[in-house]
């Protein structure tokens, strides 16, 4: 999307210069983006050429672009002022290490990942941390706009509260089965599990109910409370009924 209003800003600065676009496929997702891009074509004349750059050199004081226009199969020779590469936005070098101390998911390609695509756009699996703008993926202005609004809805809403509410999923400890081998205080991710006189004993304030302490124990003496595995397995029988 940036490519095409990079074009665009070039046609109205120089007028009589040639703005050329190869591209494989246009993304264009987004309210009045294909207009615009539409728009940059048609009436800022800009050039969009479906194919791959083959080769780039420099010819004298111009940078010759070779390409090929798959849709009429003809290879294309343009000489170029200025060469500029469409690059994929990536997460700041920061990234990584913020949300390992903030205790935030990270998706596949490294934003940080919000706790649910719809129902939870904002907010992530960490409560009172929210997010918003390309911290969370690439986004342009609006959009960004939006969700800035909306984590600050979230903030003020949280903060107008006279006391806080927790989920009730917490992680339970059943003391006569706790060896103390520490193994569910090394996997809690929210470092909400300590030991107490060999037993461990669950933070329920920082507990966020993920079960990486139920998955890690070997002897079934934790489990989360109100999604214990008979209640799980319950609902499933209820589903399938």
């Amino acid at each position: 999307m940036y490519t095409a209003k990079h074009a665009s800003l070039y046609k109205h600065h120089v007028p009589d210069g040639r703005a050329y676009v190869f591209y494989i496929d246009i993304r264009s997702g987004g309210k009045g983006y294909e207009e615009f891009v539409q728009r940059t074509m048609e009436e800022d004349g800009a050039i969009y050429l479906r194919g791959r750059v083959s080769k780039l050199y420099r010819h004298n004081d111009k940078i010759k672009v070779l390409g090929t226009d798959t849709l009429t199969g003809q290879n294309v020779e343009i000489d170029a002022d200025m060469v500029v590469l469409a690059l994929a936005m990536q997460p700041s070098k920061g990234t990584a290490e913020i949300a390992k101390v903030l205790k935030i998911g990270r998706d596949k390609d490294g934003f940080l990942a919000e706790a649910h695509p719809k129902l939870k756009p904002v907010e992530s699996v960490t409560a009172g941390i929210f997010l918003a703008g390309a911290a969370q993926a690439p986004k342009d202005i609006p959009e960004t706009v939006a969700q800035a609004g909306a984590a600050a809805a979230k903030v003020i809403a949280l903060l107008s509260q006279a006391s806080l509410s927790h989920a009730p999923t917490v992680a339970r400890v059943r003391r006569s089965h706790c060896t103390g081998c520490e193994m569910c205080v090394t996997a809690c991710p929210y470092h909400a599990i300590r030991l107490e006189n060999g037993k461990a004993v669950v933070n329920e304030v920082l507990c966020e109910g993920c079960g990486s302490c139920t998955a890690t124990c070997l002897r079934a003496a934790i489990e989360v409370k109100n999604a214990t595995q008979m209640q799980v397995f319950e609902m499933i029988e209820a589903c399938l009924a």
